[in-house]
């Protein structure tokens, strides 16, 4: 005697079968393969931001200041006048995105680390590595991602 498939006996089969591709370490970059990631509801890395995009005019970022600009990823200050620097956003202690520039620190409200404005090193922990540079160009009163 067969007994139909239950709702649960077909999702789990249906989960394993996606979980099994998945899982798959075949590379051929086959459209398939790309199709499948894209419709198994996979989450994908936010796209990179296109170098060339202005952040800001020179004279929005204070001298011995900064800006942070959480979309892009990215913080710019101004430790001296004319002396444009750039770093990673992410606090690397855990992750949190920094929230603001002040008194020569940029600040993660998360755990309280805190970053130096000039060069990106600890300032406060519990964060023990320093925010990654970010390039940046600078033409006349622009500043924009490199």
């Amino acid at each position: 005697m067969t007994h139909p498939a239950s709702r649960r006996t077909v999702l789990l089969a249906t989960g394993a079968a996606a979980l099994a591709v998945g899982c798959s370490d075949g590379d051929d970059g086959s459209a398939s393969e790309t199709t499948a990631e894209a419709t198994a509801g996979t989450a994908a890395a936010p796209p990179a931001v296109a170098a060339g995009k202005k952040l800001a005019a020179t004279a929005d970022i204070p001298v011995g200041g900064g800006t942070v600009f959480a979309e892009e990823k990215v913080v710019v200050t101004q430790p001296a006048k004319g002396d444009f620097k750039a770093f990673s956003a992410i606090c690397t202690h855990q992750g949190c995105t920094v929230s603001t520039v002040a008194d020569g620190t940029i600040n993660c409200a998360c755990h309280k680390s805190s970053f130096s404005i000039a060069d990106g090193s600890v300032t406060a922990g519990p964060a023990t590595e320093p925010l990654p540079a970010e390039p940046i160009t600078v033409r006349g009163d622009t500043i924009a991602l490199a």
